[in-house]
């Protein structure tokens, strides 16, 4: 147990002399405050107050501006996020497709909302306003990986296939079985 310990602790510090780093690096540089905000969100995987307390006092901004960034634009998380992003397009053609049914769908799967993350912060559900795939609409992303003409049961059956892949293999996982006229790579 006292490995377990150390090897926690060590993290924490090595994060925090990364993060340290990063405060160094842009301390009284004008506009730094997105790139101190997006360093910080890479070291640590989210911002949590502490941190947006320190990124503010840095820059020399109120922390009601560092928050009011963070909160304004899509790609800074307040909270953890958890190890898989499932991403639920509703984009105009996602949209008429049937978006809305297949987020439902997905959530009463999960047994959580968009936003959430699963309680042992394996999956996260996110609704995104376009993937760039329109032609294979509706779309929901798993990591990096685009699957399409999906109906709200074929959804659950992706993420079903990508759960069992990722604790079959015990791997990182990026995708689900699925064919692959249905699925691509995408850059994210």
């Amino acid at each position: 147990m006292t490995t377990n310990a150390t090897a926690g602790e060590t993290e924490e510090q090595e994060l925090e002399e990364q993060f340290v780093e990063l405060l160094e690096h842009y301390r009284g540089e004008r506009g730094a405050l997105v790139p101190l905000l997006q360093g910080a969100q890479a070291i640590f995987g989210y911002l949590p107050e502490d941190v947006m307390r320190r990124v503010a006092e840095a820059t020399g901004e109120p922390l009601s501006k560092a928050l009011g960034v963070a909160t304004f634009y899509a790609q800074f998380r307040l909270r953890p996020h958890a190890k898989h992003t499932i991403r639920c397009c509703h984009g105009t053609a996602c949209h008429v497709s049937g978006a809305t049914r297949i987020s439902e769908e997905l959530e009463k799967y999960l047994g959580i909302k968009i936003g959430e993350n699963t309680p042992d912060m394996l999956y996260t559900i996110e609704e995104v306003h376009c993937v760039g795939a329109c032609g294979m609409a509706p779309v929901v992303m798993i990591n990096d990986r685009a699957h399409g003409k999906l109906t709200p049961e074929k959804a659950v059956e992706v993420v079903r296939a990508f759960q069992a892949e990722a604790e079959g293999s015990g791997a990182e996982v990026t995708a689900a079985a699925e064919p692959a006229g249905n699925a691509v790579e995408v850059e994210a």
